[in-house]
């Protein structure tokens, strides 16, 4: 065999080698946990005859003077058409529209206020609202009890759907498209100080925050938010949850701060870049549950900042996903009440990291699937015959000298990391513990 056949054949085994533990990786990163179900895409205005005997406002003077009238019908149809100007709704009544109706504002407030009980409006799209963010100019703004915005949809509004003292109210079915490429952006959905609402099966484009504040009871439901700030921003919203929804692209997934009970399920929380990237972040709140989410792909995968309050309000992540992720948990301060078992951790550049004095050791960890895990299971029982533990000895660098901070995520700071585990007695502190670690991925 000549020299050069014999460098062909090396190179042709090492390729195969190659494409073999390419192969086992793609395999290994399958997540084990079957995907959330997916979210069904809003459907937002569609084509409506308009109903024989319908009482319908032709113009925009006719549908402001039916708006105003008290006695004016209960059931009021828009034409397929342009209807300039703001409007209000200040007595119970159902404003429908064909498809291709359009109030178009003023460009100087709220398009349309709502306030009163048991309103509906569904079926039409509304744009151009003022730009003063002291006012909150929107495309809807809703005040009262019972109130449904379903099938509608927002443009060049600074703010797209407010609920604003609004008990027991629905968004279904809304697209709001935010003001994309604008210095100073409003929230997309605001639920503000309004109790037992439900925001279902909406879409969020290149808006500031879908957020809850001082509303208990709140839902969302099937809910996509791409390209904004916050997917979802949490404060002092007790009881509240999300489920199977979708949050990509995002400085935030969701943040939840000040508020306890929040139950966060079947969501998926993805592609949050930049240095404040994160999927799930928490300040000081208690009592949380996360249970199967996927949060992949993100700065940060998820972030305690002195969670739980207080020990006893145990904060649970069960059979959540966290892979791909430049750090897959990250905590801040005191984070005693944590318990995190059987989830999943495939592929994240860096399992966890500790800032503010926090001890991630408070933490409890049981159960869980490491892909790094390097251990044995001789009894053949599933789990590692020894525990998983963290080392890092750049975390250890930049405690004792935060001036190395500025090298975080440098391959200066992994090669240090790989030295410390090729040479373990160089890390002598531990950074996190699974006494029970799944040997294997586990599979429903």
């Amino acid at each position: 065999m000549t020299e050069a056949t014999r460098r062909r054949a090396g190179w042709a085994f090492a390729a195969a080698v190659a494409l073999g533990l390419c192969v086992v990786a793609a395999k290994n990163l399958r997540p084990s946990w079957h995907a959330p179900p997916d979210v069904p895409t809003p459907r937002g205005p569609a084509p409506l005859a308009l109903p024989p005997g319908a009482a319908v406002a032709h113009d925009d003077a006719e549908l402001a003077r039916l708006l105003a009238d008290p006695t004016g019908p209960r059931e009021l149809w828009l034409e397929g058409r342009v209807y300039h100007g703001d409007f209000a709704i200040t007595r119970p009544l159902t404003l429908r529209g064909t498809g291709q109706s359009v109030l178009d504002g003023s460009g100087n407030g709220t398009v349309l206020t709502i306030e009163a009980d048991g309103v509906t409006v569904e079926n039409l799209t509304v744009r151009d609202s003022g730009r003063r963010h002291t006012a909150e100019d929107s495309g809807v703004k809703a005040s009262g009890k019972n109130i449904v915005l379903r099938d509608l949809r927002t443009e060049d509004t600074l703010f797209g759907i407010q609920l604003a003292v609004c008990h027991g109210c629905l968004v279904e079915g809304a697209h709001v498209a935010g003001t994309a490429g604008e210095e100073l952006r409003g929230d997309g959905i605001k639920v503000w100080e309004s109790h037992d609402s439900v925001v279902r099966r909406c879409l969020v484009e290149r808006a500031r925050d879908v957020v809850v504040w001082y509303s208990r009871r709140v839902t969302l439901e099937q809910l996509t938010v791409r390209g904004s700030r916050y997917g979802a921003h949490f404060m002092y919203a007790h009881d509240s949850t999300s489920i199977d929804s979708r949050f990509v692209d995002n400085e935030v997934g969701i943040f939840v701060m000040y508020s306890s009970r929040v139950r966060a399920e079947r969501n998926v929380l993805a592609g949050a870049r930049g240095s404040a990237g994160m999927g799930f972040g928490f300040k000081e709140s208690e009592s949380v549950l996360l249970a199967n989410n996927w949060v992949v792909a993100n700065t940060t995968g998820i972030y305690l900042d002195n969670t739980p309050r207080s020990p006893h309000e145990v904060v649970r992540f069960e059979k959540n996903l966290l892979a791909l992720n430049d750090v897959a948990l990250r905590t801040h301060g005191a984070n005693r009440g944590i318990q995190f078992e059987n989830n999943e951790l495939q592929g994240n550049n860096v399992v966890g990291e500790v800032d503010g004095g926090g001890d991630m050791l408070a933490l409890s960890f049981a159960g869980n699937y490491w892909s790094e895990y390097a251990g044995y299971d001789l009894n053949r029982d599933g789990r590692g015959d020894v525990p998983y533990e963290v080392k890092r000895l750049s975390g250890e660098l930049t405690d004792s000298r935060p001036v190395l901070r500025y090298f975080r995520g440098t391959v200066a700071m992994s090669l240090v990391d790989a030295i410390s585990e090729a040479v373990p007695t160089f890390s002598r502190r531990k950074l996190l513990v699974d006494a029970t670690p799944w040997f294997s991925r586990r599979h429903p």
